[in-house]
Protein backbone atom coordinates (compact mmCIF):
# COMPACT_ATOMS: atom_id res chain seq x y z
CA UNK A 1 0.00 0.00 0.00
CA UNK A 2 1.42 3.37 -1.04
CA UNK A 3 1.91 5.63 2.01
CA UNK A 4 -0.19 8.77 2.03
CA UNK A 5 1.94 11.83 1.18
CA UNK A 6 2.76 13.89 4.22
CA UNK A 7 0.93 17.21 4.35
CA UNK A 8 3.43 20.09 4.22
CA UNK A 9 3.86 22.04 7.47
CA UNK A 10 5.24 25.44 8.35
CA UNK A 11 8.32 23.65 9.80
CA UNK A 12 8.98 22.06 6.42
CA UNK A 13 8.61 25.42 4.63
CA UNK A 14 10.95 27.11 7.12
CA UNK A 15 13.56 24.35 6.85
CA UNK A 16 13.57 24.29 3.06
CA UNK A 17 13.62 28.10 2.88
CA UNK A 18 16.46 28.25 5.43
CA UNK A 19 14.66 30.79 7.60
CA UNK A 20 12.82 30.70 10.92
CA UNK A 21 9.16 29.80 11.44
CA UNK A 22 8.64 33.41 12.57
CA UNK A 23 9.87 34.67 9.20
CA UNK A 24 7.53 32.27 7.38
CA UNK A 25 4.64 33.47 9.54
CA UNK A 26 5.46 37.11 8.78
CA UNK A 27 5.62 36.28 5.06
CA UNK A 28 2.24 34.53 5.10
CA UNK A 29 0.71 37.51 6.89
CA UNK A 30 2.08 40.06 4.44
CA UNK A 31 4.60 41.61 6.85
CA UNK A 32 7.55 42.27 4.54
CA UNK A 33 9.05 45.36 6.22
CA UNK A 34 12.36 43.73 7.16
CA UNK A 35 12.46 41.04 4.50
CA UNK A 36 14.71 41.17 1.45
CA UNK A 37 13.36 40.55 -2.04
CA UNK A 38 15.62 37.49 -2.33
CA UNK A 39 14.15 35.99 0.86
CA UNK A 40 10.58 36.67 -0.25
CA UNK A 41 11.19 35.02 -3.61
CA UNK A 42 12.85 32.00 -1.98
CA UNK A 43 9.96 31.51 0.45
CA UNK A 44 7.35 31.93 -2.31
CA UNK A 45 9.17 29.33 -4.40
CA UNK A 46 9.10 26.82 -1.53
CA UNK A 47 5.44 27.57 -0.74
CA UNK A 48 4.56 26.92 -4.39
CA UNK A 49 6.77 23.84 -4.63
CA UNK A 50 5.27 22.22 -1.53
CA UNK A 51 1.77 23.53 -2.31
CA UNK A 52 1.67 24.71 1.30
CA UNK A 53 -1.61 26.16 2.57
CA UNK A 54 -1.89 27.51 6.13
CA UNK A 55 -4.45 25.88 8.39
CA UNK A 56 -6.95 28.72 8.40
CA UNK A 57 -9.34 27.01 10.83
CA UNK A 58 -6.62 26.43 13.42
CA UNK A 59 -5.40 29.99 13.05
CA UNK A 60 -8.88 31.39 13.57
CA UNK A 61 -9.33 29.37 16.79
CA UNK A 62 -6.05 30.66 18.18
CA UNK A 63 -6.57 34.31 17.23
CA UNK A 64 -10.35 34.56 17.43
CA UNK A 65 -10.32 35.90 13.87
CA UNK A 66 -12.50 34.73 11.00
CA UNK A 67 -9.87 34.48 8.27
CA UNK A 68 -12.43 36.00 5.90
CA UNK A 69 -12.11 39.03 3.64
CA UNK A 70 -15.17 40.71 2.15
CA UNK A 71 -15.05 41.60 -1.55
CA UNK A 72 -17.70 44.05 -2.77
CA UNK A 73 -17.85 44.45 -6.57
CA UNK A 74 -20.08 46.74 -8.61
CA UNK A 75 -20.86 44.38 -11.50
CA UNK A 76 -19.93 40.71 -11.24
CA UNK A 77 -21.15 40.06 -14.82
CA UNK A 78 -18.29 42.15 -16.20
CA UNK A 79 -15.22 40.12 -17.22
CA UNK A 80 -13.15 42.81 -15.51
CA UNK A 81 -14.80 41.99 -12.17
CA UNK A 82 -14.47 38.23 -12.54
CA UNK A 83 -10.75 38.51 -13.31
CA UNK A 84 -10.32 41.01 -10.46
CA UNK A 85 -11.98 38.60 -8.01
CA UNK A 86 -9.77 35.73 -9.24
CA UNK A 87 -6.66 37.79 -8.48
CA UNK A 88 -7.98 38.56 -5.01
CA UNK A 89 -9.00 34.97 -4.35
CA UNK A 90 -5.72 33.44 -5.53
CA UNK A 91 -3.59 35.64 -3.28
CA UNK A 92 -5.89 35.33 -0.27
CA UNK A 93 -5.90 31.54 -0.63
CA UNK A 94 -2.09 31.49 -0.65
CA UNK A 95 -2.10 33.44 2.60
CA UNK A 96 -4.72 31.29 4.29
CA UNK A 97 -7.68 33.63 3.89
CA UNK A 98 -11.03 33.00 2.23
CA UNK A 99 -13.16 35.61 0.48
CA UNK A 100 -16.86 36.42 0.59
CA UNK A 101 -17.88 38.09 -2.68
CA UNK A 102 -20.95 40.30 -3.03
CA UNK A 103 -22.33 42.03 -6.12
CA UNK A 104 -24.02 45.44 -5.90
CA UNK A 105 -25.24 45.75 -9.51
CA UNK A 106 -23.99 49.37 -9.36
CA UNK A 107 -26.71 50.02 -6.74
CA UNK A 108 -25.48 52.22 -3.84
CA UNK A 109 -28.22 50.96 -1.51
CA UNK A 110 -27.16 47.35 -2.10
CA UNK A 111 -23.56 48.34 -1.55
CA UNK A 112 -24.43 49.98 1.75
CA UNK A 113 -26.39 46.94 2.86
CA UNK A 114 -23.53 44.55 2.05
CA UNK A 115 -20.90 46.73 3.72
CA UNK A 116 -22.93 47.02 6.91
CA UNK A 117 -23.73 43.30 6.92
CA UNK A 118 -20.15 42.13 6.36
CA UNK A 119 -18.67 44.40 9.01
CA UNK A 120 -21.57 44.68 11.44
CA UNK A 121 -21.62 40.99 12.25
CA UNK A 122 -17.80 40.89 12.54
CA UNK A 123 -17.96 38.45 9.64
CA UNK A 124 -14.80 39.70 7.91
CA UNK A 125 -11.39 40.95 8.95
CA UNK A 126 -11.09 43.41 6.06
CA UNK A 127 -12.76 44.69 2.92
CA UNK A 128 -11.80 45.10 -0.74
CA UNK A 129 -14.30 47.39 -2.43
CA UNK A 130 -14.96 48.17 -6.09
CA UNK A 131 -17.10 51.09 -5.07
CA UNK A 132 -20.13 52.69 -6.70
CA UNK A 133 -18.74 56.01 -5.48
CA UNK A 134 -21.90 56.83 -3.55
CA UNK A 135 -21.00 55.52 -0.09
CA UNK A 136 -17.82 57.40 0.76
CA UNK A 137 -19.33 58.45 4.10
CA UNK A 138 -19.95 54.85 5.17
CA UNK A 139 -16.52 53.67 4.00
CA UNK A 140 -14.90 56.51 5.97
CA UNK A 141 -16.93 55.55 9.04
CA UNK A 142 -15.99 51.88 8.80
CA UNK A 143 -12.35 52.78 8.31
CA UNK A 144 -12.34 55.10 11.34
CA UNK A 145 -13.80 52.24 13.40
CA UNK A 146 -10.83 50.06 12.55
CA UNK A 147 -11.92 48.02 9.52
CA UNK A 148 -9.00 47.56 7.08
CA UNK A 149 -10.25 48.70 3.64
CA UNK A 150 -8.63 48.72 0.21
CA UNK A 151 -10.30 50.11 -2.92
CA UNK A 152 -9.95 48.21 -6.19
CA UNK A 153 -10.12 50.02 -9.57
CA UNK A 154 -12.31 52.89 -8.36
CA UNK A 155 -11.30 55.65 -5.96
CA UNK A 156 -13.04 57.81 -3.37
CA UNK A 157 -13.12 61.57 -3.81
CA UNK A 158 -10.50 61.97 -1.07
CA UNK A 159 -7.64 59.55 -0.48
CA UNK A 160 -8.31 57.64 2.74
CA UNK A 161 -7.48 54.05 1.80
CA UNK A 162 -4.98 52.24 -0.38
CA UNK A 163 -6.41 52.39 -3.89
CA UNK A 164 -5.25 49.98 -6.60
CA UNK A 165 -6.11 51.01 -10.13
CA UNK A 166 -4.57 51.34 -13.59
CA UNK A 167 -3.10 54.38 -15.30
CA UNK A 168 -6.46 55.60 -16.59
CA UNK A 169 -5.45 59.16 -17.43
CA UNK A 170 -2.15 58.42 -19.15
CA UNK A 171 -3.45 55.36 -21.00
CA UNK A 172 -6.47 57.25 -22.32
CA UNK A 173 -4.28 60.07 -23.61
CA UNK A 174 -1.84 57.61 -25.21
CA UNK A 175 -4.74 55.86 -26.96
CA UNK A 176 -6.21 59.13 -28.22
CA UNK A 177 -2.77 60.09 -29.49
CA UNK A 178 -2.61 56.77 -31.38
CA UNK A 179 -6.01 57.48 -32.93
CA UNK A 180 -4.98 60.98 -33.96
CA UNK A 181 -1.67 59.80 -35.43
CA UNK A 182 -3.59 57.07 -37.29
CA UNK A 183 -5.41 59.80 -39.19
CA UNK A 184 -8.75 60.21 -37.40
CA UNK A 185 -9.76 63.86 -37.49
CA UNK A 186 -12.63 63.58 -35.01
CA UNK A 187 -12.89 61.19 -32.05
CA UNK A 188 -16.06 60.78 -29.98
CA UNK A 189 -16.16 59.70 -26.34
CA UNK A 190 -18.86 57.09 -25.66
CA UNK A 191 -19.62 56.27 -22.04
CA UNK A 192 -22.23 54.98 -19.67
CA UNK A 193 -23.51 57.53 -17.14
CA UNK A 194 -20.37 58.70 -15.33
CA UNK A 195 -21.92 59.64 -11.99
CA UNK A 196 -19.39 59.08 -9.20
CA UNK A 197 -17.49 56.35 -11.09
CA UNK A 198 -13.89 57.55 -10.76
CA UNK A 199 -12.49 55.47 -13.65
CA UNK A 200 -15.02 56.82 -16.14
CA UNK A 201 -14.56 60.38 -14.88
CA UNK A 202 -10.76 60.23 -15.12
CA UNK A 203 -10.92 58.85 -18.66
CA UNK A 204 -13.39 61.60 -19.58
CA UNK A 205 -11.08 64.21 -18.05
CA UNK A 206 -8.16 62.86 -20.10
CA UNK A 207 -10.31 63.10 -23.26
CA UNK A 208 -11.24 66.72 -22.53
CA UNK A 209 -7.65 67.66 -21.78
CA UNK A 210 -6.28 65.93 -24.86
CA UNK A 211 -8.55 67.86 -27.22
CA UNK A 212 -8.51 71.00 -25.04
CA UNK A 213 -12.28 70.99 -24.62
CA UNK A 214 -13.95 72.83 -21.78
CA UNK A 215 -16.26 70.68 -19.61
CA UNK A 216 -19.75 70.81 -21.09
CA UNK A 217 -18.52 72.15 -24.44
CA UNK A 218 -17.10 68.96 -25.94
CA UNK A 219 -19.03 68.33 -29.19
CA UNK A 220 -18.65 64.56 -29.32
CA UNK A 221 -19.40 63.16 -25.85
CA UNK A 222 -22.25 60.64 -25.75
CA UNK A 223 -23.68 59.05 -22.59
CA UNK A 224 -25.43 55.88 -23.72
CA UNK A 225 -27.61 53.18 -22.22
CA UNK A 226 -25.89 49.98 -23.31
CA UNK A 227 -29.13 48.03 -22.81
CA UNK A 228 -30.88 50.18 -25.45
CA UNK A 229 -29.42 49.17 -28.82
CA UNK A 230 -31.59 51.63 -30.74
CA UNK A 231 -30.32 54.55 -28.65
CA UNK A 232 -26.72 53.41 -29.19
CA UNK A 233 -27.25 53.29 -32.94
CA UNK A 234 -28.84 56.75 -32.90
CA UNK A 235 -25.80 58.14 -31.05
CA UNK A 236 -23.46 56.62 -33.64
CA UNK A 237 -25.58 58.11 -36.44
CA UNK A 238 -25.58 61.51 -34.73
CA UNK A 239 -21.78 61.49 -34.52
CA UNK A 240 -21.49 60.49 -38.19
CA UNK A 241 -23.89 63.28 -39.12
CA UNK A 242 -21.74 65.84 -37.29
CA UNK A 243 -18.54 64.74 -39.04
CA UNK A 244 -19.51 64.32 -42.68
CA UNK A 245 -16.50 64.48 -44.99
CA UNK A 246 -14.00 63.71 -42.21
CA UNK A 247 -12.33 60.61 -40.81
CA UNK A 248 -13.88 59.69 -37.48
CA UNK A 249 -13.58 57.19 -34.65
CA UNK A 250 -15.16 56.32 -31.31
CA UNK A 251 -13.33 55.87 -28.02
CA UNK A 252 -15.32 53.60 -25.66
CA UNK A 253 -14.93 54.14 -21.91
CA UNK A 254 -15.13 50.43 -21.01
CA UNK A 255 -15.69 46.96 -22.42
CA UNK A 256 -19.47 47.05 -22.05
CA UNK A 257 -19.65 50.28 -24.06
CA UNK A 258 -17.11 49.01 -26.59
CA UNK A 259 -19.21 45.91 -27.27
CA UNK A 260 -22.41 47.97 -27.60
CA UNK A 261 -20.72 50.36 -30.05
CA UNK A 262 -19.27 47.56 -32.18
CA UNK A 263 -22.69 45.88 -32.33
CA UNK A 264 -24.21 49.17 -33.45
CA UNK A 265 -21.57 49.69 -36.13
CA UNK A 266 -22.09 46.15 -37.46
CA UNK A 267 -25.88 46.56 -37.45
CA UNK A 268 -25.56 49.80 -39.43
CA UNK A 269 -23.45 47.99 -42.01
CA UNK A 270 -20.51 50.35 -41.55
CA UNK A 271 -16.95 49.33 -42.34
CA UNK A 272 -14.23 49.67 -39.72
CA UNK A 273 -12.08 51.71 -39.92
CA UNK A 274 -12.99 53.27 -43.30
CA UNK A 275 -16.46 54.47 -42.31
CA UNK A 276 -15.67 54.77 -38.62
CA UNK A 277 -12.84 53.63 -36.37
CA UNK A 278 -13.30 52.29 -32.85
CA UNK A 279 -11.09 51.68 -29.85
CA UNK A 280 -11.39 51.62 -26.06
CA UNK A 281 -11.32 49.66 -22.84
CA UNK A 282 -11.29 46.55 -22.38
CA UNK A 283 -9.40 43.90 -24.35
CA UNK A 284 -11.80 40.99 -23.94
CA UNK A 285 -11.55 37.84 -26.06
CA UNK A 286 -14.24 38.79 -28.57
CA UNK A 287 -12.18 41.83 -29.69
CA UNK A 288 -9.94 39.60 -31.82
CA UNK A 289 -12.88 37.76 -33.39
CA UNK A 290 -14.73 40.71 -34.95
CA UNK A 291 -13.24 41.69 -38.33
CA UNK A 292 -10.95 43.55 -38.78
CA UNK A 293 -9.97 43.10 -35.10
CA UNK A 294 -10.87 45.70 -32.49
CA UNK A 295 -8.12 47.87 -31.02
CA UNK A 296 -8.51 47.73 -27.26
CA UNK A 297 -6.81 48.51 -23.95
CA UNK A 298 -5.88 45.57 -21.78
CA UNK A 299 -6.27 46.42 -18.11
CA UNK A 300 -4.17 44.63 -15.45
CA UNK A 301 -7.36 43.29 -13.82
CA UNK A 302 -5.76 40.24 -12.20
CA UNK A 303 -2.82 42.25 -10.89
CA UNK A 304 -5.18 44.90 -9.45
CA UNK A 305 -6.96 42.15 -7.51
CA UNK A 306 -3.72 40.57 -6.35
CA UNK A 307 -2.26 43.87 -5.15
CA UNK A 308 -5.51 44.80 -3.40
CA UNK A 309 -5.44 41.48 -1.54
CA UNK A 310 -1.80 41.96 -0.60
CA UNK A 311 -2.54 45.43 0.77
CA UNK A 312 -5.61 44.49 2.79
CA UNK A 313 -3.84 41.53 4.41
CA UNK A 314 -0.95 43.82 5.35
CA UNK A 315 -3.47 46.23 6.92
CA UNK A 316 -5.18 43.39 8.77
CA UNK A 317 -1.80 42.49 10.21
CA UNK A 318 -1.12 45.97 11.51
CA UNK A 319 0.53 47.93 8.69
CA UNK A 320 0.30 51.67 9.44
CA UNK A 321 1.82 52.82 6.15
CA UNK A 322 0.31 55.98 4.69
CA UNK A 323 -2.54 55.29 2.26
CA UNK A 324 -1.58 55.68 -1.37
CA UNK A 325 -2.81 55.22 -4.92
CA UNK A 326 -1.04 52.49 -6.88
CA UNK A 327 -1.44 52.77 -10.66
CA UNK A 328 -0.59 49.63 -12.60
CA UNK A 329 0.24 49.90 -16.32
CA UNK A 330 -2.26 49.00 -19.04
CA UNK A 331 -1.45 48.01 -22.62
CA UNK A 332 -2.98 49.09 -25.93
CA UNK A 333 -3.42 46.34 -28.52
CA UNK A 334 -3.64 47.97 -31.95
CA UNK A 335 -5.71 46.06 -34.51
CA UNK A 336 -7.53 46.77 -37.75
CA UNK A 337 -10.33 48.96 -36.30
CA UNK A 338 -7.91 51.91 -35.97
CA UNK A 339 -5.61 51.17 -38.90
CA UNK A 340 -6.52 53.48 -41.78
CA UNK A 341 -5.00 52.54 -45.12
Amino acid sequence: MTPKPRKPTIDMVASKSEVSKTTISRFLNGKYEYMSEETKKRIQHVVDELNYRPNNFARSLKSNKSGLIGVVVADITSPFSSILVKGIGDFCNERGYQIITTNTDEDPSKEREYLESLVGGEMVEGLIVNTTGKNDDLLSQLGSQGTPIVLADRAMEHLEFDTITNNNYGMTRDTLNHMTESGFEHVAFFTQAMGANSSRRIRHEAYLDFYEYEPGDAPYVYEIDTNNSRAVIESIQAFIGQTQGHTRAIFAVNGVVLLAVVRGIVELGLKMPDDIGVCGYDDWEWATLVPPGISAIEQPSYQVGLEAAKRVIARINGSKAKAKVIELPSKLHVRGSTTLK
